[in-house]
């Protein structure tokens, strides 16, 4: 048990090391050593950072209800102990879908079928920074790219949350119904403070899988790497980092490779802030 502990602490210190030992020459090459025309890695970094940010939060925010809901309706709410577990074996099976088949479904099904949607917003919504860019005419959009993350990370949440629903004591559902609680107040007073906890550890979890997801994005979104924009259905779109070293990388020698090191390095450093800002909040919602 040391070993593995020990084996496991040693593969993540050699990924740290690989990435800064091979990274760190980008950080201070200069125009024309970069891809994408950066000025400097600076340049480089901070809008993939923020394109990756922005399609994990839209990601996240589009699949935290629809991940709590499955859970309830799996533990709490189904009618019958089979369909529970009917509805979780097909939910372990849509984890279990490669992202490059999200990437064709979001491609070639619901980036088309977005695209009324877009314009539609845009036409009545279109004082939001969100709506406010000239709609795309293909769908490729953040919002999309965003869509196609949630449902790749709706399984991974909806399994924390159903585990965490599971443990909820049995005496407090029984005391909840001995004083006459509907079951939907049952499960607000008894089993969602609970499950607290599991919950933010699932968000955070799906959160940290949004943020490194790479071929669905990659084959979806419309990118411009230099680009920070808040709007979601514009054909412009800023690009994230895993998207953009898979798409670069085959292309890439010399300092070019350097750069794209680095960029893992800044996406390993964000998911590992997440992480650790997951875990301290679901420590505190036990502890409360």
């Amino acid at each position: 048990m040391k070993g593995a502990a020990i084996a496991v602490a040693l593969v993540l210190v050699g990924v740290l090391v690989f990435l800064a030992v091979n990274g760190s020459p980008a950080f201070t090459a200069g125009e024309g050593e970069l891809p994408a025309h950066a000025k400097n890695f600076l340049a480089l970094a901070a809008p993939l950072a923020f394109g990756s940010l922005w399609v994990a939060v839209i990601a996240l925010a589009l699949a935290a209800l629809p991940a709590v809901g499955v859970a309830l309706a799996a533990t709490i709410y189904a009618p019958a102990p089979r369909f529970g577990r009917f509805l979780g074996a097909v939910l372990d099976l849509l984890a279990a879908v490669p992202s490059v088949v999200f990437g064709l479904w979001g491609l070639m099904v619901l980036a088309p079928v977005m695209v009324p949607l877009y314009e539609w917003l845009h036409a009545h919504a279109g004082w939001l920074p969100f709506f406010s860019g000239e709609p795309s005419v293909t769908g490729r959009t953040v919002l999309t790219a965003g869509m196609v993350v949630a449902v790749m990370i709706l399984p991974i949440m909806a399994a924390m949350c159903r585990e965490s629903f599971a443990l909820t004591p049995p005496a407090l559902i029984e005391a909840a119904y001995a004083l006459g609680a509907t079951r939907w107040e049952m499960t607000r007073a008894a089993v969602l403070p609970v499950a607290r906890s599991g919950i933010v550890a699932g968000g955070m979890l799906g959160l940290g899988r949004a943020l490194g997801e790479t071929m669905a994005v990659a084959m979806v979104l419309s990118a411009t790497p230099d680009l920070i924009s808040l709007n979601v259905i514009s054909s412009e779109n800023p690009s994230t980092i895993a998207a953009f070293i898979a798409s670069t990388f085959p292309e890439s020698t010399g300092s070019a490779v350097s750069a794209l090191i680095g960029l893992g390095l800044v996406l390993f450093a964000i998911s590992l802030v997440v992480s650790i800002a997951g875990r301290r909040i679901a420590k505190k919602g036990a502890a409360r």
